[in-house]
């Protein structure tokens, strides 16, 4: 604790008597422990910030898949995203089906997983077509990143419906073909 220790008069010259200087010596012990000691409680009673995980409905694969029971969406509600190589989203409005003579060929754009790259596309499409349908599909040369990117973006952008399709031939050649 706190000792008071006394200095011994000089007893030099005059004869007054002077008061005994007193100095004092503060012992930090116990102040520094009492702060280890609240260090440690808090460290232990402190609950650290959970990681939050984004729920995904996956569904049941089917033994003998039938085409006709397929879920049909409209061109007109879907925006599909392919994930390419190099940190690149292509996107169209619409649906590619080149059999199909009278539906024109869709425009392919390019853009990246910025704040004003894809998600102010996915924005700008929610403004004007309320309920769109976005098919997500990744290529072969595509990162998990990139997926994982656009999963946030779902999430950041407050899409009700969007799916993980896998990529066929045509927007592989859509893409090929673009030159993008």
């Amino acid at each position: 604790m706190a000792e008071i220790q006394g200095k011994a008069d000089s007893g030099g010259k005059g004869g007054k008597k002077r008061a005994k200087k007193m100095s004092t010596k503060i012992d930090m012990t116990p102040m520094v422990d009492l702060a280890f000691l609240l260090l440690t409680f808090f460290m232990l009673t402190t609950t650290f910030a959970k990681p939050n995980v984004m729920q995904l409905t996956m569904p049941v694969k089917e033994k003998n898949p039938n085409p006709d029971e397929q879920t049909k969406i409209k061109a007109s509600q879907a925006v599909t995203i392919l994930l390419g190589k190099d940190n690149k989203a292509y996107y169209y409005f619409g649906l590619n089906t080149p059999n199909d003579p009278t539906v024109q060929k869709p425009e392919l754009k390019v853009t990246n997983f910025s704040a004003s790259g894809i998600r102010q596309v996915l924005l700008d499409r929610k403004r004007r077509a309320p309920e769109p349908i976005v098919l997500i599909k990744p290529t072969e040369d595509a990162k998990y990143k990139n997926m994982v990117d656009i999963l946030d973006e779902m999430n950041i952008t407050n899409q009700k419906k969007y799916a993980l399709v896998k990529i066929d031939k045509n927007d592989e050649n859509l893409i090929k073909d673009s030159g993008l």
